[in-house]
């Protein structure tokens, strides 16, 4: 007969303990998740990339046409509508990250209100929407940055351009 080891940890599992080391699956669909803040600014980036091209190619197609028409006009339609779908599901879990509610996705509407979302830290280890996401690659990390890169670069095109242009009309003007 086998003797038990008295100095073991026991062996029944117990259902109510949380490891703070657990992490759920990204879903994207239901939006009942969590979502980190970077990928969150990677997947906004990702969803609206391929957003911009899908418009892109029905707008060659139904630019080669004589007249577009009715048609062309309800797929851009139903094309915004998944988009706008989709970044709303994105959104609601960046807000279960945070500890809120997806009702609030509402207030990120607001202007530079929004900019919580991006900014603000989701909650550490579990919260009542489950387990925090899990840790970002490669690929989230670069798609991540890129979209603040790209702001960054508009800021600055969008100041140095005017100037830039009054000191070509101010050079223009002033005799030789």
């Amino acid at each position: 007969m086998e003797e038990a080891n008295r100095f073991a940890p026991p062996g029944a599992q117990v259902a109510d303990v949380v490891h703070d080391d657990d992490v759920q699956p990204v879903r994207l669909w239901p939006p009942s998740g969590r979502l980190g803040r970077l990928r969150f600014l990677a997947y906004g980036f990702g969803l609206y990339a391929i957003f911009v091209a899908v418009l892109a190619v029905l707008g060659a197609v139904a630019g080669g046409m004589r007249e577009p028409g009715v048609g062309a006009m309800l797929m851009i339609f139903v094309i915004t509508l998944v988009y706008m779908v989709a970044a709303v599901g994105l959104m609601i879990q960046r807000s279960h990250d945070m500890g809120l509610s997806g009702w609030w996705t509402f207030v990120a509407f607001i202007p530079l209100v929004g900019l919580v979302w991006v900014f603000k830290g989701g909650t550490r280890g579990v919260n009542r929407w489950g387990a925090p996401p899990p840790p970002n690659g490669l690929g989230v990390r670069i798609f991540g940055l890129i979209l603040p890169i790209i702001f960054g670069i508009g800021v600055l095109a969008a100041v140095a351009i005017p100037a830039y242009q009054a000191y070509t009309l101010r050079a223009a003007a002033q005799p030789q």
